[in-house]
């Protein structure tokens, strides 16, 4: 194996049914940061979702209010903003990171009070991401927090930094592929190429993702000193 593969999100997401939701943070052959956030899902709760934009923060609403069964894990905001730093998560901790950030904590530190979701027997883990902008030489962080056992018995914390490199991302999603229960990611983020227009990632990124499971994704490339972003954000039910 090629620990060093760069892969191309159309070849490495198209074979697979179901990876869940998913993080990808880097930076664009230019030098712009780069995040996409997509959400999957199976059942008709999850299904029922869209993005929404309020300034440059992302909420997920129900699309359908009145077929919202539990909102408990679907219903949060991926996306917020705190200064220079970007957050991108799979659910509420999102509010823990931004929470923790404008006390003087860490992305870290925020993490340590969170484990993984309650759905047994899935467990599904947390990912999240931070990009820490200001600079040209940008930094960012990648975290899951998954159980450490089929009973979840406990929870096991992985933290990924990366440094700025032209033209390349990592992805971490939920779920290996899909399953009952569905397995958990494995490893250390995938390597993914990034192209330098925003529009072309979007398509190829949403064109991947298995038709009948896509619900959302929101890309975003900003640059990294001002901060001027520019954004695209597709919902199947809309």
């Amino acid at each position: 194996m090629d620990i060093y593969q760069v892969h191309s999100a159309a070849d490495y997401l198209s074979g697979n049914e179901y990876p869940g939701r998913g993080v990808l943070l880097g930076t664009s052959p230019e030098g712009r940061a780069v995040l996409a956030y997509f959400i999957m899902g199976r059942s008709e709760n999850s299904r029922n979702r869209i993005f929404t934009e309020e300034g440059t923060d992302v909420i997920i609403h129900p699309f359908d209010e009145s077929k919202v069964e539990d909102p408990s894990l679907i219903i949060y905001a991926p996306i917020r903003v705190v200064g220079r730093d970007v957050i991108v998560t799979n659910g509420d901790q999102t509010d823990t990171i931004r929470d923790y950030l404008l006390q003087g904590g860490s992305f870290q530190t925020a993490l340590a009070t969170r484990c993984f979701e309650p759905d047994m027997p899935n467990f599904t883990p947390r990912i999240s991401g931070i990009l820490h902008l200001g600079q040209a030489d940008f930094t960012y962080e990648l975290s899951i927090l998954k159980s450490v056992d089929a009973e979840g018995s406990d929870c096991a914390r992985h933290y990924f930094t990366y440094p700025a490199k032209k033209g390349l991302g990592h992805l971490i999603h939920t779920y290996e592929e899909n399953g009952n229960p569905i397995p958990t990611f494995q490893g250390e983020p995938r390597r993914m190429a990034v192209p330098a227009d925003i529009d072309v990632f979007t398509e190829m990124l949403w064109s991947s993702l298995n038709e009948n499971n896509k619900i959302s994704l929101y890309v975003r490339y900003l640059d990294p000193v001002t901060g001027e972003a520019e954004s695209r954000m597709i919902n199947k039910h809309q």
